[in-house]
């Protein structure tokens, strides 16, 4: 799966949950980091191919960053076992949808066993394009009616300017109307 799917994924999943923007913050980095260890494309080609889906698609790395995240929380079991959660669904939407031969190697380092399935979809496949505009649209709602984007943390009068942008298109356009040409 893309890293922007998996960034909007753990960003939208912490809106249900009574978290400030730094936490919802850590949640998409949870859902997220986990791809850095495609960064092994710097060493070559066959360090990408050996160690991605290995280095951070793991229950150990999940823990540590978990933990991590929830030390810089507010709220720091529930940051915990939420981040725990959305390194999980990180873990299952690449399972299904990185494409087929990708192993996650869950209990990296202590074994280099590796669950696959043949029931996955390639990475540019309809699959992984609709689970990201649906994603998208998710956080656009958000946006509108909770007055915040995955922006809130990081860069706050960004956020503050998208959603006055995204809530003034909005208003000129009530649904179900059709704009004039001109």
């Amino acid at each position: 799966m893309h890293i922007p799917t998996h960034i909007l994924s753990g960003w939208c999943v912490a809106n249900y949950f009574e978290l400030s923007p730094r936490e919802r913050f850590w949640c998409m980095a949870a859902a997220s980091v986990s791809d850095v260890d495609g960064l092994g494309i710097l060493f070559g080609e066959e360090a990408y191919w050996d160690y991605h889906h290995v280095v951070g698609h793991n229950l150990l790395f999940a823990t540590v960053f978990s933990i991590l995240f929830a030390l810089f929380s507010t709220h720091r079991l529930k940051v915990l076992l939420l981040c725990l959660a959305l390194f999980h669904l990180h873990f299952v939407l690449d399972f299904f949808g990185s494409g087929p031969q990708w192993e996650i190697v869950y209990l990296w380092p202590f074994s280099r066993w590796g669950a696959e399935t043949e029931h996955a979809w390639e990475l540019f496949s309809w699959q992984n394009i609709t689970a990201a505009a649906l994603l998208l649209v998710w956080m656009l709602v958000i946006a509108v009616r909770q007055g915040r984007s995955p922006l809130e943390w990081p860069l706050p009068e960004m956020d503050r300017k998208f959603v006055a942008w995204l809530r003034g298109k909005m208003r000129a356009a009530p649904p179900g109307s059709v704009e004039p040409e001109v």
